[in-house]
């Protein structure tokens, strides 16, 4: 990956890239070449034990390595952010004071946008 080391996706339980869906790292990638500004992961995949500490909900895209949450501290960050997620098909997308949740999961409701 261009844009991404595989050291920038861990859980507690070691690094993880290797759990990561194929496609959600494609769309990432493109998200990132599109945003021209850096994306620092604060969560990709977890196990059960790391999403309960998280707060994530039992059927948490992260558990299946289908969503990852981007660090986002200014507006326009966060819209420069937003727009390459939209742009490249995002569908599901969580929106908090200091991070953008994107997930490409196919189980749960898409064309969703929700605030924390």
């Amino acid at each position: 990956m261009k844009h991404f080391k595989e050291s920038e996706f861990h859980c507690c339980c070691g690094n993880c890239f290797d759990k990561m869906d194929k496609d959600l790292l494609i769309d990432l990638e493109l998200a990132r070449g599109i945003a021209n500004t850096p994306f620092s992961l604060n969560s990709s995949w977890r196990c059960e034990a790391n999403n309960e500490e998280e707060g994530g909900k039992k059927n948490s895209a992260h558990l299946r390595g289908t969503a990852v949450d981007i660090a986002c501290s200014t507006s326009h960050n966060r819209l420069l952010i937003l727009d390459a997620l939209l742009a490249v098909g995002f569908t599901r997308i969580g929106i908090a004071k200091t991070f953008i949740h994107a997930d490409t999961d196919r189980e749960l409701p898409q064309e969703v946008i929700w605030m924390y």
